[in-house]
């Protein structure tokens, strides 16, 4: 469920991006954003090429202009996906199975920093790591943009609120697979959720657009407005 779809069109990676700040919390550096006041945090995991890409801190300072706090953390230690290294290679030192552990030690550590309810974000390969901890009862909501590596049975598994933004032109999670995730969902009475296949956008699309692109920048912010008016209606 890895193909080259997960990895096109790479971000130009910029460390000094955004308007937070780079600190440490869950023992892993984090890119934070928005006032530590705040009670309502959200987890953003990113996808392969890792919390210095500046559309996601871009995104995550848009999500602390709503009042959140926003955590990004560089759940790769430091090694982003790059194309010098085969991807399924990449992947075997990055599995989302430990990025589960180490989101796991991150909610752990908002908790134990005062924030009453959590949302957490995931993209391409955060998309398993977030619906993770969905089904783990750790957060209070959860938004999958273009996700990698999610089945059935975890869409399923899932007892939290969940929206799943997915791209009409996607190898990972097609649009036949959403509509299976939506059934499935549609089934769990109890779990409120919501999926919507974007027309004519590709898998990365909420991230990996180019800002002069004003076609790729609308869809980008469109699904960026649906997945802060989920955690606006969730995380509270």
């Amino acid at each position: 469920m890895a193909g080259p779809q997960c990895c096109s069109n790479p971000p130009n990676i910029n460390p000094s991006s955004g308007e937070g700040t780079v600190d440490q919390l869950g023992g892993l550096k984090a890119y934070i954003s928005g006032s530590p006041h705040s009670k309502l945090a959200i987890l953003l995991i990113t996808d392969g090429f890792g919390y210095e890409a500046p559309n996601l801190r871009k995104l995550a300072d848009k999500v602390a202009a709503a009042g959140f706090y926003v955590v990004a953390p560089d759940f790769y230690y430091g090694e982003p996906f790059d194309w010098n290294r085969p991807l399924q290679d990449w992947l075997k030192d990055h599995g989302t199975d430990k990025g589960f552990e180490d989101a796991k030690l991150v909610v752990e550590a908002l908790r134990s920093k005062g924030f009453s309810a959590i949302g957490a974000a995931g993209f391409c390969w955060g998309g398993k790591v977030a619906i993770e901890l969905a089904k783990s009862n750790l957060i209070q909501a959860a938004v999958l943009c273009h996700p990698s590596f999610v089945t059935l049975d975890d869409v399923k598994g899932v007892k939290v609120p969940i929206s799943i933004l997915a791209a009409e032109i996607d190898q990972l999670t097609p649009p036949a697979i959403a509509k299976q995730y939506e059934e499935a969902l549609t089934a769990k009475s109890e779990v409120d959720s919501y999926v919507e296949v974007f027309p004519k956008v590709v898998h990365g699309w909420t991230l990996r657009y180019e800002v002069d692109d004003e076609a790729a920048a609308n869809s980008a912010e469109d699904a960026h407005k649906k997945m802060l008016d989920w955690f606006s209606k969730y995380v509270k």
